[in-house]
């Protein structure tokens, strides 16, 4: 993980995120720019304890930036706070060093609200999936988004 980063690791190659063009930098500018304000993490359940350590987690944060997308189609936030909820099973040691980590979320799950809840104008370039790059929101109000 210290060589790719953990949005890399744990984000992978989706629709709208592509780890394998993102050096460890390149990520954690992205999502630093994404969460201008921070995206904290917190524990929020824990459920088995030592050796086999399993808790439930969110990491949270508002969508106050920009979030960029592997086409580096740019998203500008409209400040919705973003919950990413996920489960981890860590197993350790007698001195409780981790051994193993395995991380089980949908990737999706926070991506998804980044290309959509943003903020729109009649001005704006529609951005959806639909291919119509070229075209303002103002042209496309029924077939741009589904946020409308």
């Amino acid at each position: 993980m210290a060589d790719i980063g953990p949005y890399n690791m744990l984000i992978g190659e989706t629709a709208d995120y592509s780890a394998a063009a993102m050096t460890f930098d390149e990520a954690n500018k992205i999502f630093g720019s994404t969460f201008a304000d921070g995206y904290a993490w917190e524990c929020t359940e824990v459920l088995s304890g030592p050796p086999t350590v399993a808790f439930k987690w969110r990491h949270f944060g508002k969508f106050s930036g920009t979030y960029t997308d592997k086409k580096g189609r740019k998203f500008q936030g409209d400040g919705s706070m973003c919950n990413l909820y996920g489960m981890c099973i860590a197993k350790v040691n007698d001195k409780l060093v981790i051994e193993s980590l395995d991380v089980y979320y949908n990737p999706d799950d926070l991506l998804k609200p980044l290309v959509t809840n943003v903020k729109r104008g009649d001005d704006d370039v529609c951005v959806g999936r639909d291919g119509a790059d070229s075209k303002t929101v103002a042209d496309l109000r029924e077939a741009c988004c589904s946020i409308m």
